[in-house]
């Protein structure tokens, strides 16, 4: 099922929304989209959805952030997937909760979707003063 929202930051509700009703269980989300185009922002109005008061920011240099026990949040703009296993991340994805990683490529893709993980792959875009999020899960 691929599905595709164009939205202003304030529409951005809409896609958290939608994103509730297909995250129902443990799910790894990859994030994919050039600088700046609203990773981070994506994953912190879907932690503010969920009424929680955590402090969402970018990993890039912790590599990994946790959110009220259950949702994990990874940035590995820097790290290869190879750099990324030897470091022991890949275990954390048995941890149950919500996944979200941002720059996770196709071949990190694949290789979960190989070890049977629930994966879903959001892609977005800059266009304007909106973006364009493609959701396939």
């Amino acid at each position: 099922m691929v599905k595709e929202y164009n939205l202003a930051l304030e529409e951005i509700d809409i896609l958290t929304n939608e994103l509730k009703t297909i995250i129902n269980e443990d799910v790894i989300v990859i994030l994919r989209g050039d600088l700046a185009s609203g990773k981070t922002t994506l994953v912190k109005n879907y932690v503010k959805s969920l009424g929680l008061d955590d402090l969402v920011t970018s990993p890039t240099f912790s590599l990994q952030s946790v959110y009220s026990g259950d949702i994990y949040h990874y940035d590995i703009y820097n790290k290869t997937l190879e750099e990324f296993i030897s470091l022991g991340m890949l275990e954390e994805f048995e941890k149950s909760g919500t996944h979200f990683v941002e720059w996770g490529d196709e071949k990190l893709q694949n290789l979960l979707e190989d070890y049977g993980y629930n994966v879903i792959l959001i892609e977005i875009e800059k266009c304007e003063n909106k973006r364009q999020y493609k959701i396939n899960a």
